[in-house]
C-alpha cells in the first residue's frame, strides 16, 4: 500500500505557470477575465485523476475557501513528489496575464549541426524567468553555460515541439541539472512529460507567455508555440522554412498537416516571424507572409490534393536516429533504465 504523507504547496497567481484552457484561445486579445484558484489536499487513495496512462497522474482533492495543493506525478519507473510554486489555470471565461511595457522579451537561438536543429531560448528580462524550446542532449552543456553562467537565468520550462525522430530531447538531461525545471510536450505525443499540453494552453515565464496551436500532421503530437503578441511563431517541423516535415511516420497526415498550416498558422498576422525547428541551407527564419506565397509544399495557393500528392511522393529515407531517438524522447530523453 503506498502511504502518501501531507504535503503542502503553496499556489499563487504569477510566473512559472500553464494555464490550461478548455476552449482553444487564438489571440492574446481576447477578453476572458482571469481568476486565481486556491485549494487545499488532503490525499487519498480514492482521489485519483489519470492525466495520461504512460506518464503521470495527479492526485487531488480540492477544499473550499483554502489555499494550499500537493500535486503528485507517478510514472512507469518511479514514484515522486513535484513542488509546483505557481499554477494558473485558464478556464472559458479567463484571460492571460498583462504583458507589462517593461517585461521585454529575451531571445536566444542556438544550432546544433549534425541534425540542423534549432533551439530557442526566451526569458522575461524583469523576472529572468525562461524557457527552451526542442533542446538536444548533446548540447545540454552549452545550454546550461547559457542559461547559468552567462544570463543568469531561471529555466521553468523545458519545451518540446513534438518527439523527434533526428535527434534525442535535452528535457531528461536539464531536469537532473537544473532544480525545478519542469518538461512539456503535447498530450497527443504520447510521451513522457512532466506536464502534458493542449491546443490553447498556455506557457507561462515571467509576465510573457506562448499560446498553443495544435499542428498535427508531421506526427500526431506536434505542436506550434505563438508568442503572446504574435509577433513569433516556433511551429518545430510543421513548417519549415519553405517547405514542412515529412508525414510518412509517427502518425503522420499529409491531409492533417495541410489543414493545421492552412489554419493554425497561415492564419498568424503576415509579419510573424517563422522559427522552425530545423533548417539544411543556413537560413533562421522565414514570415508567415512569405511562407503563404512561396513554400513550395503549402503556400502559392497549393491545394490540399496537390499537397498530398507531393508529400506521399517524396520517397524519403528514414531518419538514421529513428530507432534510437523516438524510443529515447517517448521517455522525454531519460535513459532506458534496462540498458
Amino acid at each position: 500500500l503506498l502511504h502518501i504523507k501531507r504535503t503542502r504547496i503553496n499556489i499563487m497567481l504569477g510566473t512559472r505557470s500553464i494555464i490550461k484552457s478548455i476552449s482553444p484561445l487564438r489571440t492574446s486579445s481576447q477578453s476572458l477575465g482571469l481568476t486565481q484558484h486556491k485549494v487545499n489536499t488532503k490525499l487519498q487513495p480514492t482521489h485519483i485523476s489519470h492525466i495520461h496512462n504512460k506518464t503521470f497522474s495527479i492526485y487531488k482533492k480540492q477544499k473550499k475557501n483554502l489555499n494550499q495543493s500537493q500535486f503528485i506525478f507517478s510514472n512507469k519507473r518511479n514514484f515522486h513528489t513535484t513542488t509546483a510554486t505557481t499554477m494558473t489555470i485558464l478556464r472559458n471565461n479567463e484571460s492571460p496575464p498583462t504583458t507589462t511595457p517593461e517585461a521585454k522579451l529575451g531571445f536566444r537561438q542556438l544550432f546544433e549541426g549534425v541534425s540542423a536543429t534549432y533551439t530557442y531560448l526566451l526569458w522575461d528580462t524583469l523576472t529572468k524567468e525562461a524557457v527552451l524550446i526542442d533542446p538536444v542532449d548533446t548540447e545540454v552543456k552549452r545550454d546550461l553555460q547559457l542559461i547559468q553562467d552567462e544570463l543568469d537565468l531561471t529555466l521553468v520550462y523545458g519545451i518540446n515541439t513534438h518527439a523527434h525522430a533526428d535527434h534525442i530531447t535535452g528535457t531528461g538531461l536539464l531536469k537532473q541539472k537544473l532544480k525545478g525545471m519542469s518538461s512539456v510536450i503535447s498530450k497527443a505525443s504520447g510521451a513522457d512529460a512532466d506536464i502534458h499540453v493542449n491546443d490553447g494552453d498556455i506557457i507561462v515565464f515571467g509576465s510573457r507567455y506562448l499560446v498553443i496551436r495544435a499542428t498535427p500532421g508531421h506526427t500526431e503530437g506536434c505542436l506550434s508555440y505563438v508568442l503572446d503578441d504574435e509577433s513569433r511563431v516556433f511551429t518545430g517541423d510543421a513548417l519549415l522554412i519553405q517547405g514542412c516535415g515529412r508525414t510518412d511516420f509517427q502518425g503522420g497526415s499529409p491531409e492533417t498537416l495541410y489543414e493545421s498550416v492552412h489554419s493554425q498558422l497561415f492564419t498568424l498576422p503576415d509579419d510573424c516571424v517563422v522559427y522552425p525547428a530545423h533548417d539544411y541551407k543556413g537560413r533562421t527564419s522565414s514570415l508567415i507572409k512569405d511562407e503563404k506565397a512561396s513554400n513550395p509544399r503549402l503556400g502559392s495557393d497549393k491545394t490540399k490534393e496537390e499537397f498530398v500528392h507531393i508529400m506521399n511522393n517524396l520517397n524519403l529515407s528514414y531518419p538514421k536516429k529513428i530507432d534510437v531517438a523516438v524510443p529515447a524522447n517517448m521517455r522525454c530523453g531519460v535513459p532506458d533504465p534496462e540498458d
